[in-house]
């Protein structure tokens, strides 16, 4: 299935970190590795990725203004701005293409305070828990709802 178009990925604090932080909980997988495996994904669906990663969440912000009307989704694993960032809620509600949140780990199995998403009433959908794999999972959630939306 070939879409076609830009989708942006968004990493937000300290995911430049994955790798060496918590591998227990994030596996052992780079950020870079990630990144590759969902171009990879992106390539074979006839997609473009850019990637986009900052520890500021004003980057982030910026980031999403830069997409609109350039991007035809955007996959935000925005670490811990995930539960926190009501600016970043504020500029994907703005965007007017595909936004899957994404995560490594499951919010939902861990401290109470990741259980709650500024994101997810802006997202189409949430992928979370499956590691690295998601990466990849979110590429093909993209493509199949472009596909739906044509």
């Amino acid at each position: 299935m070939s879409t076609g178009g830009l989708v942006l990925l968004l990493s937000g604090p300290n995911l430049n970190l994955l790798g060496e932080r918590e591998p227990e909980v994030y596996g052992t997988a780079t950020l870079d590795d990630h990144v590759a495996a969902a171009t990879s994904a992106a390539v074979a669906l006839g997609l473009t990725l850019e990637h986009v990663q900052s520890n500021h969440e004003g980057d982030l912000v910026e980031a999403v203004h830069g997409a609109r009307g350039r991007a035809v989704a955007i996959i935000v694993n925005a670490g811990a701005l995930t539960h926190t960032s009501w600016s970043l809620h504020d500029a994907l509600a703005a965007f007017d293409g595909v936004v899957v949140e994404l995560h490594l780990s499951n919010p939902a199995a861990r401290e109470p305070f990741r259980h709650t998403s500024t994101i997810a009433s802006v997202a189409d959908g949430c992928i979370a828990g499956f590691g690295g794999l998601g990466y990849p999972l979110a590429v093909e959630a993209v493509s199949r709802i472009l596909a739906d939306r044509r």
